[in-house]
């Protein structure tokens, strides 16, 4: 398999969209779960604010939960959020919107606005942010395998 970040270069710090969190803590094997435990041993990820509250309403048990927290909470911290990506994000919805595009989830363009504002590059598995990154800076990873 072959893996390549949009922009030919893999940023030093990775952003992991919870559509790729939830699989990985399900078990379910995808090119971008793969890669996320690739990853988890050589490259720095962070987890956002955003991403956490996602990932950890989906639990069904405390148990899982807990764990999951654990887990996440080795890694390094962001808040995603803040006075000045709400502004971008709008603005960016807006253009979007403008051009024809809707983003389903006022989460995801928070989140692709906090990736481009701090230039990081996101791994993701939701196809909200494939309009974003084609219309904007958004750096994601992508499978150079697929057509």
């Amino acid at each position: 398999m072959g893996w390549g970040p949009q922009c030919n270069e893999v940023r030093s710090v990775i952003i992991v969209d919870s559509s790729v969190w939830i699989d990985y803590f399900n078990g379910v094997p995808t090119w971008q779960t793969d890669l996320l435990d690739n990853y988890l041993s050589n490259v720095p990820i962070v987890i956002g604010d955003l991403i956490l509250t996602e990932v950890l309403q989906g639990f069904k048990s405390n148990k899982d939960s807990e764990t999951a927290k654990t887990f996440l909470s080795a890694l390094p911290f962001r808040q995603m959020g803040g006075y000045n990506v709400a502004i971008q994000s709008a603005q960016n919805y807006r253009l979007l919107r403008k051009a024809g595009v809707t983003v389903r989830k006022t989460i995801d363009i928070i989140i692709a606005t906090y990736c481009i504002m701090g230039g990081l590059t996101l791994l993701h598995d939701d196809r909200d942010f494939d309009p974003i990154a084609s219309h904007f800076s958004l750096k994601t990873i992508f499978n150079v395998n697929q057509p």
